[in-house]
């Protein structure tokens, strides 16, 4: 046996003991060998410490004599091999003396112990059990120098051992978690001492049961104490440095403790928590075809929705990591990624970091999604990844309830970016869609949520169409309601993505497929009724008004939605007037037009209608005035490039024609009409108008007519769009049986000033022919019959004045030569019963004032005479 088994100086314990001094130190006299023959039980067992007789400086000398004593009949004993009578020794300086109601007595166990253990040296290991029990017994004593007497005694007792404790760790590590927090210093100091005993111990031994450990650690680690946190990080650190210690096996089960541990108000203890993450971290990065990716994961997400920022973006970098090293693995838990992360995106510059790896995260998840998810039923999945055989247990009901759950990084990774795994087992991988959906809704109906939130739901919607249409029509008709509603928000970028969506439902060919079947009679018509639409006769409708009522066969490119999305949109804008005064015009301009149609562009197809040379002439005012609201006309236009111009004016006009609300009817005919003349983007609908030269636009001609009928000027507009000058030289001859009020010659005002406008150039020129076009002189002196004494009255005047020979005026009604008779005659439309139709809106127009006035509402304003 070594001098270095035979005693342990006090030196190898160098705790300080400010408040032990009168306690006897444990030193190398307590353990020199004596003889051992003739000596008995009661020769060296302490006598007993409840002798009045006996002063507290014999009991003193007493106990280290009866050590000395016990330490010289243990050597004995091993020399002869003596198992039953050492343990005999061992079992009464435990039973008697180390677990005593009397505190000496316990001291002097404990010294006894210790004593016992130096003297077997090698062969203690043959006897920790019953060494190192009582001992931690006394680690609850209440007497703090009994408590550090034991970690004296555990420290001696380890250290003679080494590794043959590693089989008693747990319950060393048990103790020594509760030395950590002890509140006395002296105690505590003596802990972290034969903590560093036992950590040189596990590293420099193979032997180290990770797997029995696990469990001990997994309940430790919530602990709440501050020291105990340290000192479970101090091991979690230690363990992840040694080589042969694979913990990155067992993270699952320590890294919700880890994330609460980083949320300590130790400075201190969170850096050590962050740089045990990190390490993991980077341990998973190198390592990642080990990692239980999916196992973690609603750990992350769990986390990923902390107050404290720094727990939420240390989860965030790792769900970013995750998900770009993962892949497709992450998808069955995307509700509750989403869930997390997009609420994020709406941070301040308070909290930049956390969104911007949120982004990255959303746009890493969002590119998993791929067409290949729409091809078969959720749970089969022909898809799949390899995975190990433990995961292949992982179903769908281990994404958490709470579903409902960059800083600078690499986030080009491709959809296809998954780890390869040694394991052949494959498990498929589910796209679990339903509840993205849900999620997704449920933050579109939370109006606190901030805009950039919204887009990005808007955004995911739009992908999911796009990638797997089949499955999300399913979902379309419960989305369709809060995606309309989404209109009156107040942010453009909002409105811009959600008509994106719309356009995207009604235009997907998916949408004919799904068991929507045709639009029924009962599904028009409950549509119908919201938007107050009485039943007409169909000799009251044209061939394409009746196909309105059937899903709107005159656009064919479009699906069953297509309608209902027109028949809402305007069912909205009736029933709020102040949607469709303030948004209702950005809203039809920002669905038609393209994602890049932003800020500036929204005035690019006024210009071109009216370019910047003539509005510097009129002013801004002027040009407002002749086409009303602007952001109304902005709406429409980007309505009419998302979706089919030609599409929406016929679905529009079919719905109108049958609209109760005259005055709205009116307004809305208004509206689309100055987008019509207005709009650079409607330049092909323009012309294939102004020919009527196919039975289409003959069709689309006489479909908007009937609807424009509802406002007298604008239907004038429509026929000088199209040419048809006779006509609406008849039409303005109506105009004197008409009730005329304030608005209806400020509709007469905007008229003249969009002649003056780059879009009726053709119709200025043609005002040099005279001889062929004189129904369209006719047509403009009516206009100007009508005005008062105005600024309109005076540019028109002045027009007309610049018509050579104003004598070529004189003509006929049987002139067979002109191009409004050939025009009449060569487009086989039978503008009699236009007339007749229009005379019959205007009458029923007249009726509904009537009505009003008798009811005291407010009426159009009236020209005083």
């Amino acid at each position: 046996m070594s001098s270095s088994q035979k005693t342990l100086p006090a030196s190898h314990f160098s705790i300080p003991c400010t408040n032990h001094s009168n306690l006897p130190a444990f030193s190398s006299a307590s353990c020199s060998p004596l003889s051992t023959s003739g000596v008995e039980k009661s020769s060296w067992l302490p006598a007993p410490l409840g002798d009045p007789a006996r002063s507290s400086t014999s009991s003193s000398s007493s106990t280290s004599s009866s050590t000395i004593s016990a330490s010289r009949l243990v050597r004995e004993f091993v020399a002869q091999n003596n198992t039953a009578q050492i343990k005999h020794v061992i079992q009464i300086l435990s039973q008697e003396f180390a677990l005593s109601q009397h505190p000496h007595s316990r001291k002097g166990g404990l010294i006894g112990l210790a004593a016992c253990s130096i003297a077997l040296g090698k062969d203690s290991g043959l006897y920790l059990k019953e060494l190192i029990e009582p001992v931690l017994t006394c680690f609850n004593d209440a007497d703090s120098r009994l408590r550090y007497y034991a970690c004296e005694a555990l420290y001696n007792i380890v250290k003679v051992a080494r590794g043959s404790v590693l089989p008693h760790f747990n319950v060393l590590f048990d103790g020594l978690s509760k030395l950590a927090a002890d509140p006395d210093p002296n105690v505590k100091s003596g802990s972290e001492l034969l903590d560093r005993l036992l950590k040189d111990i596990v590293t420099e031994s193979n032997k180290f049961d990770l797997v029995g450990f696990i469990p001990l650690l997994r309940e430790r680690i919530y602990s709440n104490n501050q020291y105990a946190r340290q000192f479970i990080i101090s091991w979690i650190l230690v363990l992840e440095s040694v080589p042969d210690i694979n913990l990155l096996d067992y993270l699952p089960e320590i890294l919700d403790g880890l994330f609460q541990i980083l949320g300590d108000n130790s400075k201190e203890i969170r850096k050590m928590c962050e740089v045990a993450l990190g390490e993991f971290l980077k341990e998973i990065k190198k390592n990642p075809s080990s990692v239980k990716f999916a196992e973690m994961a609603n750990i992350l997400v769990i986390h990923c929705q902390a107050s404290d920022d720094l727990i939420q973006l240390t989860a965030m970098c790792w769900m970013r990591e995750f998900i770009q090293l993962a892949g497709r693995v992450m998808l069955p838990y995307s509700s509750g990624i989403l869930t997390a992360v997009l609420p994020c995106l709406s941070y301040d510059d308070r909290k930049k970091s956390i969104k911007e790896v949120a982004n990255v995260c959303n746009q890493s998840l969002m590119k998993l999604v791929i067409p290949e998810d729409d091809e078969t039923d959720e749970g089969k999945q022909s898809l799949s990844l390899q995975m190990e055989p433990k995961e292949e247990s992982l179903s769908q009901q281990e994404v958490t309830s709470s579903g409902c759950l960059e800083a600078s990084s690499d986030s080009n990774l491709s959809s296809a970016s998954v780890f390869n795994v040694s394991s052949t087992e494959r498990v498929p991988v589910t796209l679990n869609l339903d509840g993205i959906v849900q999620v997704l809704d449920c933050h579109l109906h939370d109006t606190a949520i901030g805009m950039m939130t919204r887009i990005a739901v808007l955004k995911w919607l739009y992908h999911l169409y796009i990638k797997t249409p089949r499955k999300m029509f399913r979902h379309t008709d419960s989305l369709f309601p809060i995606l309309l509603r989404t209109l009156s928000d107040e942010s453009d970028e909002v409105i811009l993505k959600d008509l994106e969506v719309l356009a995207e439902i009604a235009s997907s060919p998916a949408g004919q497929t799904e068991d929507q079947g045709p639009c029924d009679g009962s599904d028009t018509r409950s549509g119908q009724l919201e938007l107050h639409i009485p039943v007409v006769k169909a000799s009251q409708l044209s061939s394409s008004g009746m196909k309105g009522m059937e899903c709107s066969p005159s656009t064919p490119t479009m699906n069953s939605y297509f309608y209902k999305f027109m028949i809402n949109l305007l069912k909205r804008f009736s029933s709020e007037r102040k949607l469709l005064e303030t948004r209702g015009a950005f809203i039809i301009r920002a669905a038609s037009s393209s994602n890049s149609y932003r800020t500036t562009a929204g005035d690019q197809g006024m210009d071109a209608a009216c370019p910047g040379g003539w509005l510097q002439r009129r002013g801004r005012s002027s040009i407002c005035h002749v086409v009303g609201c602007t952001a109304w006309v902005r709406s429409n236009r980007q309505l009419c490039l998302l979706l089919n111009a030609e599409n929406i004016f016929h679905s529009m006009a079919d719905i109108l024609l049958r609209e109760e609300d005259l005055k709205f009817a009116s307004t809305m005919v208004h509206t689309l009409n100055t987008i019509l003349l207005t709009s650079s983007e409607l330049f092909q609908l323009r012309n294939q108008l102004k020919d009527l030269k196919t039975p289409e636009s003959r069709n689309l001609f006489c479909c908007l007519y009937r609807s424009w009928c509802h406002n007298p000027v604008t239907t004038v507009s429509l026929c000088f769009l199209t040419q048809n000058y006779k006509h609406a030289y008849d039409l303005i001859q109506k105009f004197g049986d008409l009730e005329v009020t304030v608005d209806f010659l400020t509709e007469v005002d905007k008229l003249v000033q969009l002649i003056e406008c780059p879009i009726f150039t053709y119709l200025r020129l043609q005002l040099l022919d005279v001889k062929n076009n004189p129904y369209l002189i006719k047509a403009l002196y009516g206009l100007l019959m009508l005005l008062p004494q105005s600024s309109a009255f005076q540019l028109l005047s002045h027009r007309l004045q610049c018509v050579p020979n104003p004598e070529l005026l004189q003509t006929t009604d049987s002139t067979k030569t002109t191009l409004g008779f050939k025009k009449a005659t060569s487009t086989n439309i039978d503008y009699l019963e236009l007339l007749q139709h229009f005379e019959r809106v205007q009458n029923k127009h007249l009726e509904v004032r009537h009505q009003r006035t008798g009811r005291g509402e407010p009426q159009d304003r009236r020209v005083v005479l």
